[in-house]
Order: C-alpha cells, then structure tokens, then sequence
C-alpha cells in the first residue's frame, strides 16, 4: 500500500500520493503511513473541506450500509415537529433543542456565544444547573430544557438567561518570559429566579429539599464533535482499565468516584463496562452512550424502548396546576381526556411510561449507524518540519502523557445496554483491531481553572480532527465551555497551580515562541 501524504485544501478533495512530489524534497519527511491514519484504515478519511467531519467510515461502506447512513444522517440533519405522523414527529412537550445540529454546527464542536439561545445554529451549549455542592436541581432535567410546545411552557425561560466573558489573569500576567501576550477569558453565567417555571430543588440524604436562589450555580459545557465516536467505542474494557492501572502505578490524580486501588469504584449502571463518553464520564456504550440518549431526550421524541418524557416530576406537577395549560391542554390531546380531571390527566401524561413511538426501530437502526459511521478525518502536514518539530516537543514537555496519541481497538464486541442492539450486532460498523490516533487517555483529570466544570474533573477531549474545526464550522473554539479561542489559550488555561497539567504548562512557557508555535501546528495536524 502506498504512502498517503494528504495536504490542506479547502477547495478539492484530492488524494495525493507519495508518487506526486507537490512539495520540494527539502520540506518532504518520512512519516510512518500509519499515522496520517487518525481512525485506523476502517475509520479514516481524506477530506480536509467543510464537510470533513461528516463522511462515513469505510467500515460503513464495507458493510454495505452506506444507503443506511444516508437515512441515518437526516434524524441529525433536520428539525423535529410536533406532528403526530412522519419521520420527525413527536417533539416536545418540553425540549432542549428541536434538532441536533444546533449544538453540532457540521458535526463539530459547538461555537462559543454571548447569549443563550437555543435556536441559534451552533450553539452547543447546555447549561449546568446545580447548587452550592455540585448536586443538579432534581427539578430540572440534568441538560435543562429551555423550548416547549404549545400549550406548555419551558422549564427555563432563556430569554433572561446572561453570557458575561470576563478576563482571567493568570499568575504570569498572561505573558510569556519573552513578553509575548496571551488572552484569557471565561464565562458567567446568571439566571434571574423569576426565569424558572419550576421550583428549585435538589435530592439530599434521599429527600427533596428547596435550594435558595442564591445557592444555585449555573455553568455551560458545550458538545464535542460526533465523528469518530463508534472508534472510541471499539477500545476494549480492558484496555480502557489497564491505562487506569497504568496511571494509578506512576501517581496521576485519579478521580476516586470512579477508579481506586487496581478497580473500578464505578461502571456504567448495572454494567461492568467502565465509563467512557461526556465530559462527566456518564455513560458507558455508545449504543446507549450521549447520542443514543441525545437523540431521545433533546427532542422528546420517543422510541420502543423510551416510550417515556425527558421529565421531571416537579415540571409535570407545576404544568398541571397551570391554568393555561389546562385551558387548553384537551384541545391539543384529545385522547389524553381519560379521567375528566385535567390535572390529573396532564400530570399522568408528562410522567407516562407507555406513549406512543414517534421514532421507529428502524430509523433507530439507521441513526445508530450514521452515529457509528462517521470517519475522522486524516492528519495533515505531518511531513512537515514545523509539525515534526511540534510533535517531538509535545512528547517531550508532558502533554502525551494526557493526551495519549493512539490506541489500538479490541475485537469491537458491540454492546448495548439498553437491549437494543444485540452483542455483536450485525447492523452497525464495527472497527476491530485498527490502530487510532484519537491523543486522549480517555480518563478525567482536573484543571483547577477559573469558574470550572462542574467537580472539576473532565475528560481528556479527544484531539483528532480538531484543526480542521474553522474551516467546517467556521470557528475553533476549544475546552468544556469555548473559552479558549486558540490552541495557545487552550494550553496556558491547563497551567494553574492545582491543575494536573502544571508541569508541561510550565515547560510549554519556557520554550521560544516558535517552539510554541510548532506545538499549536502540530495539534492543529492531527
């Protein structure tokens, strides 16, 4: 097989081989073919254009399901109704966007914003409602809802929601020892109490208590790009344990909730699969990890084995003593007039277990294999010096040790805890034994930044891909919330004192300024 040398190129999609010299010799370096392999020979693509981050896998059209994904990609691809009928009915009553390329602006990273709203394209944000420990409002639904179909109203009004970026100066004055400038900026976020329709409550001790309005913390996370997920799912159990190990061994900060002594404190749900998608580590498979869950709980749209809201009891209760809600709630639900006691027949239908299936199992299937099928784009300009050069530094200051560069994915024994999809399951593309470049350990660590991710601990984000975030979604805003416009504003928020990431910060800021840039240029290569 031929070397593949791919060169950055908004206007063609061209392949060029080693056999076509573009460059002088001078700028050319052998590179190992594998490694411009970012998702292994069944997950990679050589696109660099504006729809890099939406092609499928070669594994999908191995498979023969390419038409599948096709079908698959419209549930991303369109917004959702409030029809009864039809492919994209069944949206609401409450929702957190109407479709998913809101928080997904062509399959990437979400853009950061100066205002929360949820109809703006590429607003990937959710907001994070919690009180003074961390704990989520139990009456909110954990990615609080903000949009609602006639005649309800939405748990949150986001029309009083507020975005202040603020300045973060940092113990070096956001300067380098060679008087370079950087910037830093981070987010507040406030929300008026007259903004929630519901209380303000959280569970303690297994009781429901009422949270002060001055004892709520509102934060933003923002969605990562969808590609390569099904690869990252392919990783064994038991490679995802051993690099546990690995690092429990050579004393890495390890998140005590989830991994100590040799094992795992928590798997997912009644699972032993660890836990290894969001930024919290809150779901296990991708069969029943963010998308599978996302593309039920965004929209409200049910299927045969969701046939229930994205609700909270305190929202059903609140809407069926409304009485605008119940004015009109038998006109636009005939059928729930069961007990001629409309309270009780709105609250039975927004805490109903049995609606009907709004999204059938087999547009489920294809969703599934778009979601499992997307490629990762191939690295770019690893031939070239300045990229050479970043990529020893990057080794050499400590940022592999994180942002472990590669993988190499197990049997890929699909699994689906929610009884879906069978181990195994012959319907969706799977990648066994491919060698991946996703630099991610796939483990939490902490940052100790300014205003920070809720515990603080967040998962290495995946770095595959990301340099080619402005020319697809025309921004490349990077960390948990997009508070780092820059690769370098990305590094120099990992460099506070208590952040597990210290030490390659602060060798980072002893290297020359190109030095520096060499590393952005290699991160925005891969």
């Amino acid at each position: 097989m031929l070397k593949r040398i791919f060169f950055l190129c908004f206007l063609s999609l061209t392949v060029f081989s080693c056999e076509e010299d573009s460059h002088p010799a001078t700028e050319t370096v052998e590179v190992p073919e594998e490694e411009w392999y970012s998702g292994g020979e069944l997950g990679t693509v050589f696109n660099s254009t504006s729809f890099a981050y939406e092609q499928p896998t070669p594994a999908v059209e191995n498979a023969g399901m390419s038409q599948a994904f096709k079908f698959g990609e419209y549930f991303f691809e369109r917004d959702f109704n409030q029809n009864k009928e039809g492919a994209f009915c069944g949206l609401g009553p409450v929702m957190v966007r109407t479709g998913c390329l809101y928080c997904h602006p062509s399959y990437g990273h979400g853009r950061r914003q100066t205002e929360y709203r949820a109809s703006q394209r590429g607003n990937g944000y959710l907001l994070v409602i919690t009180d003074e420990t961390d704990t989520y409002l139990s009456s909110l639904t954990g990615m609080p809802q903000t949009l609602a179909v006639h005649p309800f109203k939405p748990p949150v009004d986001e029309t009083k929601i507020r975005i202040d970026w603020l300045t973060h100066i940092d113990e070096w004055g956001n300067r380098f020892p060679d008087g370079e400038a950087y910037e830093l900026i981070y987010p507040e976020v406030t929300i008026p109490e007259d903004a929630y329709y519901v209380p303000l409550e959280a569970v303690r001790n297994g009781a429901t208590v009422t949270v002060p309005h001055s004892s709520v913390r509102v934060r933003l996370e923002s969605t990562i790009g969808v590609y390569g997920t099904g690869l990252l799912d392919a990783i064994s159990d038991e490679d995802l344990k051993d690099e546990y190990v690995r690092q429990e061994q050579y004393g890495a900060s390890l998140n005590p909730a989830i991994f100590a002594n040799g094992n795992w404190v928590k798997t997912y749900g009644a699972t032993t699969h660890p836990l290894r998608f969001t930024y919290a580590l809150s779901r296990g498979p991708l069969q029943d990890g963010a998308g599978a869950n996302a593309i039920w709980n965004i929209t409200n749209v049910t299927r045969s084995n969701r046939r229930y809201h994205y609700m909270t009891a305190a929202y059903a209760k609140t809407a069926s003593k409304d009485p605008d809600v119940q004015a009109e709630f038998y006109n636009f639900f005939p059928e729930r007039n069961r007990s001629g006691d409309v309270e009780k027949d709105i609250y039975d239908y927004l805490m109903a277990t049995d609606l009907d299936v709004e999204m059938n199992d087999e547009n489920y299937k294809n969703f599934m294999i778009w979601h499992r099928g997307l490629a990762v784009p191939a690295a770019r300009n690893l031939d070239k010096p300045e990229v050479q050069k970043g990529k020893k530094l990057f080794a050499e200051i400590g940022c592999a040790t994180c942002h472990r560069p590669s993988w190499t994915t197990g049997d890929d024994n699909v699994s689906d805890p929610s009884g879906f999809f069978e181990t195994n399951d012959s319907r969706l593309p799977r990648y066994p034994n491919q060698k991946i470049w996703p630099y991610t350990d796939m483990v939490q660590h902490r940052l100790n930044m300014k205003n920070d991710i809720r515990t603080g601990w967040c998962r290495t984000t995946p770095l595959w891909g990301r340099g080619l975030s402005r020319v697809v979604t025309g921004a490349s805003d990077r960390l948990h919330d997009c508070r780092a416009r820059t690769v370098i504003e990305a590094i120099m928020w990992h460099g506070d004192m208590l952040s597990d990431a210290r030490e390659p910060v602060q060798k980072f800021r002893a290297l020359s300024g190109e030095e520096r840039e060499a590393i952005a240029a290699f991160i925005e290569a891969i």
